[in-house]
């Protein structure tokens, strides 16, 4: 009688297959506006939860030279090894976003970039509602999706992506108990959204 073959399942759909080559390709795209951002809007060395840190670079890293501390999610264990390699001090799992426990505390801030649009849309709004949940008052949450409703297949995982629209995003965080700051765009015309949680 044969064997039965293991099955895995691939927690990060399909990105530690392709960790090496995504991080030889990741630009210095919106690193300056975040770091912008945190130096503005939180407390100097506050504890900031990096959704899909990936590698750590370059959004942690131009946190952490500002002095703030990143605690790090991803579900890629490929990009999350890096992460610990570039940031050994730094706090780190290796979880998926939507189903992370967020190291059982509270942030000053969250950040969460290129991740949230490759999530369906259902575990996008556990997502929001999740962040918001471990947010404190006065809290903000910046993350990155396009403003227009679309979908399209993600060059190098060939997963589909989508955005559910600024309309969408703008509701779901009202319902989660985030107001809509403001959206910017970085340096490669990507979007964010800046919520923040009413003190």
């Amino acid at each position: 009688m044969r064997e039965g073959r293991r099955v895995t399942t691939d927690h990060s759909a399909g990105w530690d297959a392709v960790a090496a080559q995504f991080m030889s390709i990741r630009s210095e795209a919106g690193a300056a506006l975040v770091r912008s951002w945190a130096i503005e809007c939180l407390p100097l060395s506050a504890a900031i939860l990096d959704v899909g840190c990936g590698s750590g670079m370059p959004i942690a890293q131009a946190l952490v030279r500002e002095g703030f501390t990143v605690w790090g999610i991803d579900a890629s264990p490929s990009l999350l090894s890096a992460f610990r390699r570039h940031f050994p001090d730094m706090p780190a799992a290796c979880e998926t976003a939507q189903d992370s426990g967020f190291f059982g505390r509270t942030f000053a801030g969250a950040v969460s970039v290129g991740l949230v649009f490759l999530l369906d849309a259902a575990d996008q709004r556990k997502l929001l509602r999740n962040v918001a949940h471990v947010l404190e008052p006065g809290g903000r949450f910046l993350f990155s999706a396009p403003r227009e409703v679309c979908t399209w297949r993600d060059t190098l995982t060939g997963r589909t992506s989508r955005s559910l629209g600024a309309r969408a995003y703008a509701s779901h965080l009202a319902r989660v108990g985030l107001r809509l700051a403001q959206c910017q765009s970085d340096e490669g015309g990507n979007n964010y959204y800046d919520a923040v949680k009413p003190l």
